[in-house]
Order: C-alpha cells, then structure tokens, then sequence
C-alpha cells in the first residue's frame, strides 16, 4: 500500500504552510495563533481521514479477473488478449491493471486504466506479439486497489492461471508460396501418381492360383483355411519423407528475427505441407538435442497438424551435432526407402563425420543435405577494405568460404545432392529441388 498523488499534494500544501510561518517569525512578523491552530488543525484532520481511507482499503475486497486468449499463437504474429473485471462495490471505481506477460512476448497498451461500474463487468483488450516459440504460462494479474477517499493506493497481486502455445507462422511466412502452390506445381508437369517401386509391400490376402509362387504362401493362414492361402503383393506407391533437423550449436546463428534453426523448421513445414498434397507421408527427426524426438512419416494433410504440435517448443542448444549417432538411431527406426533429409549448417570438421553418416543411409535410403549459409559473410565481403581489421576480416571470411565450397565439393563428388542456401531461401530452395525430382521420376 502506497499514498497517492492527492495525500502527498496535501501533506506538501501543509507543509508550505509550516515553512510559511516559520519564516514570518524568522522575520519578525508574528502570524497568529489562528493559522498555527488551523494549520495543525487541517493536518489532525488528513492523518485521521488517511487511517480511515486505509483501513477501509484494507477490508476491501478485489475484483475478479478473467482472462481470455487463444490457445495457440503464430510466431511474430500480433495477437488480441481479452481482460474482464468485476467487482461487487456500490460506488464506480477506477483502477489501473497491468497483466503479468511471460518473457518471450512483448505487448501493448499495459498498464491500463479502467473504470469499473457497480454490477456491471468492465472490459478491456491489449495486444501480445510472440518473439520465440513454445509453450507460455500466464499466472498473475497485478491491480492497483484505490482507496474510498483516494489517499491510498493497494497493489494486489490475483492469480489469472493460462496458457497458450506459439506455433511457427506458416501462413504468414509462406502464405504467397502456398497459393501459388498448384498453379507451380501444374507449371512443372508434377502430378500425384504411383512412384515406381523399389520394392513390394503387403496388399491382401488370397487364395493361392496357379503361377503363385511358393514363397507367397502364407502358412498361418493356410493352416486356419486349411486351403492353400497367397500373400499379395503391390509396388511402393508414393514416397516418404524424413526431415533430420540439427538442433546443435551450428543452428544457433540468427539473422534478423528468426535465427537458422526457425528458418530451417519453416523450410520443413513448407516442403511437408506441398509433398503431404502430393500423397507423401512426411516425418520428422531431430538429433543433438536434449529431448530428441521422431514422428514417423504418415500420409495425409492432418500430418501437418501433428508437425507443428511435435516442432513448435523445439529450440537449439549448444551440443555439437553427431551425425553418425543420429543415422544409426534412424536406420533402426525406418527401413523402408526414404528420401532423408539433413538440415544444418556444415563445417569443414563435420565432413568427415556427415560423409560416414551419409553412407551409412544411403545403403538404404536416398540423402539430400541442406547447409544453411549466414547472411553476414556476403555483406562483409561486399564492405570496401580501408583497415587492417577490415582486410583481416575479409580473409578469414573468404578462407571460411573457401573450406565451405570444398567441404561442399566434397560431398557432391561422392554423388551426395547439397543445397547451400541463405536460410530465408531455404525453403523454396527445398521446395524446387523436391517438386524437379517428382517431375523426372526420381521420386
């Protein structure tokens, strides 16, 4: 509990009034025992109003506060958060509310005054703009109380428990790409179709025929029928997909808002939703992170949906990224062919452990890898060289480049497809790439 503006404008008035008279009789001047009276008088009478004004704030009751906001919100994306308050006082009332916003989300128009009617709910909005994803827990309001007389002022905390999850802003980030997805898709000649199949999966159940092979039989089935019982067969249709996005310390790099690691899961998102409307089933693996996670690859739009529910807190770290690791743990996971995936950011020590990783899945699967590439190393480049800080800079950015382009080089003589992209291009990048492999048969 704090005074307000107005007991602290009456204790400097009589204050003033004390130094007043104070100085007349410093001068010689005697004011009379009037104003001395009066003054001690007015002063008596604001110390008691000032106890009663706080023991009344004290009984006082507060308000009840209910928050409202969505369950789900877009990464960069403004949002609208409603606040009511009601309360059961007899006269109007005018408070001042501030919400407790969790870090990670900026706001505005907080704090907020309002003016709260006798049985009447009092409403108010202010707006959120998540800055990072994941999961955000809202548990307190703060509320600044007046007393009756308005000499008094009580902060009182009350608990508002919500929550709400920021997904990455698909839409928005690639809303243009997405409407142009069927008229691109046309464009290329792309159409849903059977894959050739590299293999033979299960279809149904039969009666054995004349030409069947032995080996069809299903001798289970067989023995229940007691008939002669074939397994069927049909070629793979379609493709699956497996994103591998490194959540390791090389993801960390950030250029504007989103760093490499968020423009890397936006690529994956972009890809999945156009190769999910081609009939592919789409998963997702993460390695060098404290919580891996895999969600197998699975046909259909509402894959998309399990994405983001399993991707949206996902967050770098600064573990270094293990390649080798990661390929085995997914070779035990998958094993039918699959078009992997690999999402990161390549150093030149990375190569010879991703070029052994990268074998190890190509023995059964196909490999495409994705390097993502800072914006700062063309910008200073490009900078005139007028210092000998400047020209140091300079080279060691074109000897990093240089290692780069071989650790690249290296990779592709090998057979092995490398997309080296800035990371806002990452996704149409990967989208081209994908949708030119449909179109000659490759997928």
């Amino acid at each position: 509990m704090k005074p307000t503006r107005l007991l602290l404008i009456w204790l400097a008035t009589l204050l003033g009034l004390s130094i007043v008279q104070g100085a007349l009789r410093a001068l010689g001047i005697d004011p009379g025992p009037s104003l001395q009276a009066i003054n001690w008088a007015l002063l008596l009478a604001l110390l008691v109003l000032a106890l009663l004004d706080a023991a009344h704030l004290l009984r006082r009751p507060s308000p009840s506060i209910e928050r409202r906001l969505s369950g789900s919100l877009a990464l960069g994306r403004w949002a609208e958060v409603q606040v009511s308050v009601q309360h059961d006082y007899r006269q109007p009332l005018t408070v001042e509310l501030f919400d407790h916003v969790p870090d990670g989300l900026s706001f505005e128009q907080l704090p907020h005054s309002l003016e709260l009617q006798p049985g009447q709910t009092s409403q108010f909005s202010y707006r959120l703009r998540p800055l990072r994803r994941g999961h955000f827990s809202f548990q307190q309001c703060e509320i600044n109380l007046p007393g009756p007389l308005g000499l008094w002022s009580a902060r009182r905390y009350l608990k508002v428990n919500d929550s709400t999850r920021v997904y990455p802003d698909f839409a928005h980030l690639y809303g243009a790409q997405l409407l142009a997805v069927d008229s691109w898709i046309s464009q290329l000649g792309v159409r849903q179709r059977q894959r050739r199949g590299q293999g033979l999966e299960f279809h149904q159940l039969r009666e054995f025929r004349e030409g069947d092979s032995l080996r069809q039989i299903d001798w289970k089935a067989t023995a229940r029928q007691r008939t002669p019982i074939a397994r069927e067969y049909q070629d793979e249709r379609d493709q699956q997909i497996i994103f591998m996005l490194d959540c390791g310390q090389h993801m960390r790099s950030q250029d504007g808002e989103l760093s490499h690691f968020d423009h890397a899961l936006n690529a994956c998102l972009l890809l999945s939703y156009i190769a999910l409307r081609q009939g592919d089933a789409v998963g997702l693996m993460t390695f060098a992170s404290h919580q891996p996670r895999y969600l197998p690859p699975v046909k259909g739009l509402g894959q998309l949906k399990s994405l983001l529910n399993a991707s949206y807190d996902l967050e770098s770290c600064n573990r270094s990224a293990d390649y080798q690791a990661a390929a085995f743990e997914l070779l035990k996971k998958e094993k039918r062919q699959t078009l992997v995936i690999i999402l990161t950011n390549l150093r030149n020590e990375d190569n010879e452990d991703l070029t052994l990783a990268i074998n190890h899945l190509r023995k059964q699967h196909l490999v495409l890898v994705t390097s993502l590439r800072e914006n700062i190393l063309e910008k200073l480049l490009a900078r005139p060289v007028n210092t000998l800080q400047e020209a140091l800079d300079y080279c060691a950015v074109s000897d990093y480049l240089h290692t780069r382009m071989t650790t690249h080089a290296k990779l592709k003589l090998q057979g092995i497809p490398v997309v080296d992209t800035q990371p806002e291009k990452l996704g149409a990048s990967l989208t081209s790439k994908y949708l030119n492999w449909k179109k000659s048969g490759a997928l």
